[in-house]
C-alpha cells in the first residue's frame, strides 16, 4: 500500500507515521530523513542539498523532487513531509507514473488552530538526541530530562503561540490546494486529529 500522511505542524503526524508504518508493514519515507541522508552520502545531489541547508534556505521543489525520486519505488511506502504544495503533489504523480505506480490513500489529520497552539506550546524536545515530549500527553519520566539520553529538554524557539499561528496560516494556504487535489481523485481520507494517540490511530486503522 502506498500512503501519504499529511497534517499541520503539531497535528501528531510524527507519532502516527511510525505507528502506521509498523501496522502496514511498509517503509517509512520521511523527507527530512532522506534529505539528511543525501547530505551524509555526499553525492552530487547531496552536495546541492547541503548548500541550501547551510544557507538556512528552503530546499527547492525541483531539488526535493529529485531526492524523492531517488528514494521511492513501486513497492509499499508511507510518505511523510512530501508533498508540501500543489506543484510537489503533481510532480509526485509524474514520478510514480514513471514507475507504473500511484498513491492509494492520502490520510489528513484534521485539526483546528487552537488545538495546534495548545499542543506545540507545550511540546519539549531533547537538545541532544531530538526526542519529542509533551508536558500533558507525553511527559518525560523525570521533569525536564530526556528518558532516552538523560539530557535537558528544551522548548523550540518557534513553539510560541505567535509563531505557531503564523506557521498555521502558511500551512492552511497550501494545504487546501493539496486536499482538493486528492479529494478530486477520491483518495483523501480525513481523520479527526483531536484526542489521544491511541484514539487517533484507531480512527486511521478503521478508515484503511
Amino acid at each position: 500500500m502506498r500512503v501519504i500522511l499529511f497534517g499541520a505542524p503539531g497535528s501528531g503526524k510524527g507519532t502516527q507515521v511510525t505507528l502506521l508504518a509498523n501496522f502496514l508493514g511498509v517503509r517509512k519515507i520521511s523527507l527530512g530523513d532522506i534529505l539528511r541522508e543525501a547530505v551524509k552520502k555526499d553525492s552530487s545531489l547531496g552536495q546541492e542539498v547541503k548548500i541550501h541547508m547551510e544557507r538556512g534556505a528552503l530546499v527547492s521543489d525541483e531539488l526535493v523532487s529529485r531526492v524523492i525520486e531517488e528514494n521511492i519505488d513501486d513497492k509499499g511506502f508511507l510518505l511523510d513531509g512530501y508533498p508540501r504544495n500543489l506543484d510537489q503533489a503533481k510532480k509526485l504523480e509524474e514520478i510514480l507514473s514513471k514507475k507504473n505506480s500511484d498513491i492509494d490513500r492520502v490520510i489528513y489529520l484534521d485539526i483546528d488552530e487552537q488545538t495546534i497552539v495548545d499542543r506545540l506550546s507545550q511540546r519539549r524536545i531533547c537538545g541532544s538526541c531530538g526526542a519529542n515530549y509533551h508536558l500533558v500527553s507525553l511527559p518525560s519520566e523525570k521533569e525536564g530530562v530526556c528518558d532516552a539520553c538523560g539530557k535537558e529538554l528544551v522548548q523550540r524557539k518557534d513553539d510560541n503561540p505567535e509563531v505557531i499561528k503564523k506557521r498555521w496560516s502558511v500551512f492552511v494556504n497550501e494545504a487546501n490546494k493539496i486536499l482538493e487535489f486528492y479529494e478530486n481523485k477520491n483518495k483523501l481520507v480525513r481523520i479527526d486529529g483531536r484526542g489521544d494517540i491511541k484514539e487517533i490511530f484507531e480512527r486511521i486503522k478503521k478508515e484503511l
